[in-house]
């Protein structure tokens, strides 16, 4: 297998921090290439750093080049600012960034939706996040895996209040027995999961993991 180039987008949040991380120890990456708007504070003789504005993504079309692009972008619409803000950085920033990648060659996308992630949905999030696996599918990939994680169990410094309750109620229910394919995932075993999964093989060119493929 030959050493692959990296692409990664949302490489400061939760699983993006955690995919870089485990990235830059990989002997099967000779290069982990992040696009961010403010760079972390983070040094690698394999890591490649590009401070940008997704609003203007042509601009940076050349640098746009690899084996797989990791797009984990993604947000609130609180911390958003709002629900047009939330789909230009939940849908337009990552459809518009695997367009260019697919069209530069780039030959992989693995992509981080959410559980539940459906076009027709009559619920906002879930319904842009369905949304953009149909558009990405149509692109010219040659293998692309979508990952529907449940609820993830974020870094301390990321964990949100709500999700703090959430994962407490669903532990409980799963030590009973109720809705163990909805176990919350650790963001390190997600990333895990992602890069074996990319390394391997498939006649499909689209596959769709959902939480029980995720947690089993």
């Amino acid at each position: 297998m030959k050493r692959l180039n990296a692409l990664v987008i949302g490489a400061t949040g939760a699983t993006g921090r955690e995919l870089v991380n485990k990235l830059l120890i990989d002997d099967d990456f000779q290069q982990v290439t992040i696009f961010v708007r403010t760079a972390p504070n983070i040094k690698h003789e394999k890591l490649k750093i590009y401070e940008i504005d997704f609003k203007y993504l042509e601009k940076y079309k050349d640098k746009i080049k690899g084996d797989i692009l990791f797009s984990s972008l993604g947000t609130t619409k609180k911390d958003a600012g709002g629900k047009d803000q939330q789909y230009e950085i939940d849908y337009t920033y990552q459809y518009k960034f695997a367009k260019i990648a697919a069209e530069n060659g780039v030959g992989q996308l693995c992509l981080v939706s959410s559980v539940g992630a459906n076009a027709k949905s009559s619920f906002f999030y879930p319904k842009i996040k369905g949304a953009l696996e149909e558009v990405v599918k149509k692109l010219d990939f040659k293998k692309i895996d979508i990952f529907q994680p449940p609820m993830l169990i974020r870094q301390p410094d990321l964990m949100r209040e709500g999700e703090k309750s959430g994962i407490k109620i669903l532990n409980r229910l799963n030590k009973i027995g109720i809705l163990k394919s909805q176990k919350p995932l650790a963001v390190e075993a997600l990333a895990e999961k992602m890069l074996k999964i990319v390394k391997t093989l498939s006649k499909e060119k689209s596959t769709t993991y959902r939480p029980k493929d995720l947690t089993s």
